[in-house]
């Protein structure tokens, strides 16, 4: 009976196990894998191909690469030989014309494509229009420059032929520097955010978006709760309702309300301008009033998340007790503090565990809205890491930098998260009851 019950548990637990790992470990392991490397937009994330091209060749140049080999490597050759002979065959040449080529011009190379059309021109073969001799003398062109090559030997073939001249050493540093896939960058992706000198206003940036909108979020939660609480059923199921709009509102609606708001000709700028008040944009005009509007915008979203989750816990609480301090003369202040905040513990580790995790992934409000500005003045950790990774302006996706910033975050809610475990004191709240019934 216990086997069959186990199989009976794990069947039912199997599901929730691989959505787990396909939804939340797999997307944090291939984040941890993309943070230590370069992958981006150019570098794509497959393997690459190796390309020489000619900024390439001016860099190595710096590099101290030899420039006879670079010179070489410029330069587009026409040789004449046995795997040159069989690309022209494959191509469609004619056999007569290859087997006077193969025999008077073989094991010949030519610097320029006029040097080598005069070579074939006299040849009594050869084609007399000049646009198919110019297309009989292609298969014969051998140039580096700007040619895809599937692997490191392909290409390391390729430079030996053409710069025979070329060291082991030389080649291997042409090779590595002309491959455009990814690599292993180790902590280089980190090592750049420190020194970037936009991190630490961005960190900054975060640290008092998170903390002022988990201030509002749960104080405002908690008190909605509490006010609906004393309130009569129905009345307090009014305020429930309304006070859920901006928690179903869809967000790409919600933040169009708020612009027409804050922004110009919008409700708040006309009414301070009939008061004589200062009338301007609101969201984008000042970095004060910008802050104010995020902080709001959001607060009102996870204040009506924290009343949901408090108002179920306060009617969890036994009337019986509210009744027995009544009779004993408390007040509402007395109640609240004595009674109700203490047994609301677990909510409110709950919803400020989950708050602060929210608040630190959380970018749409902020991107739909600000989207950063004024400047950078709003823009906050998790909104730079998609700017990087998935809405760059210059079209080049930094996906290895926008992963490495999205680990900080992640290193980041698993570090508070057990900080809150300890403050709150899950052991007690997980521990047997004392007194048993």
């Amino acid at each position: 009976m216990r086997a069959r019950t186990s199989m009976l548990g794990m069947a039912f637990v199997t599901p929730a196990l691989l959505l787990l790992i396909a939804f939340f470990f797999m997307p944090v392991a291939l984040t941890t894998v993309f943070a230590f490397t370069n992958m981006s937009t150019a570098t794509g994330i497959t393997g690459g191909s190796y390309v020489v091209t000619g900024n390439l060749l001016r860099t190595l140049g710096e590099r101290g690469v030899e420039p006879a080999v670079l010179e070489v490597l410029e330069q587009r050759v026409f040789a004449v030989d046995p795997k040159t002979l069989a690309a022209a065959a494959s191509a469609g040449g004619e056999p007569q014309f290859l087997a006077e080529i193969e025999q008077q011009l073989l094991g010949q190379s030519f610097d320029t494509s006029r040097a080598f059309e005069a070579a074939l021109k006299k040849l009594p073969s050869r084609p007399t229009r000049t646009r198919d001799l110019k297309l009989a003398a292609e298969p014969f062109s051998r140039a580096i420059l700007n040619t895809r090559y599937d692997s490191r030997e392909e290409i390391g073939a390729a430079v030996t032929s053409l710069a025979p001249m070329a060291s082991a050493e030389t080649v291997d540093q042409i090779a590595e520097a002309s491959y455009t896939g990814w690599r292993w960058v180790e902590w280089r992706n980190f090592s750049t955010l420190l020194k970037k000198p936009e991190t630490l206003r961005i960190l900054g940036n975060t640290v008092f978006y998170v903390t002022a909108t988990l201030a509002f979020n749960v104080g405002v939660g908690l008190f909605l709760a509490i006010c609906i609480f004393y309130l009569p059923q129905k009345t307090g199921g009014v305020f429930s309702v309304l006070w859920l709009l901006p928690r179903i509102t869809p967000v790409v609606l919600y933040a169009v309300m708020w612009k027409w708001m804050t922004w110009e000709n919008g409700f708040i700028y006309n009414i301070a301008q009939s008061l004589g008040l200062p009338a301007f944009n609101y969201m984008k005009g000042s970095v004060p009033t910008a802050w104010t509007i995020i902080i709001l915008l959001n607060g009102f979203i996870g204040a009506s998340f924290g009343m949901i989750i408090f108002s179920g816990a306060l009617r969890a609480i036994p009337a019986q007790q509210l009744w027995a301090s009544e009779v004993d003369g408390a007040t509402r202040w007395q109640q609240i503090r004595r009674i109700i905040l203490p047994q609301l513990r677990w909510p409110i580790l709950f919803v400020t565990s989950y708050q602060t995790l929210s608040l630190l992934s959380s970018y749409e409000q902020i991107w739909l809205t600000t989207n950063g500005g004024p400047g950078s003045t709003t823009t906050v950790w998790a909104l730079e890491a998609f700017k990087a990774g998935l809405s760059n302006y210059t079209g080049n996706l930094e996906y290895a930098v926008g992963a490495a910033m999205a680990l900080v975050l992640v290193i980041v809610g698993i570090v508070l998260s057990v900080l809150y475990l300890r403050v709150f004191r899950f052991d007690e709240l997980v521990s047997k009851p004392k007194i048993e019934f």
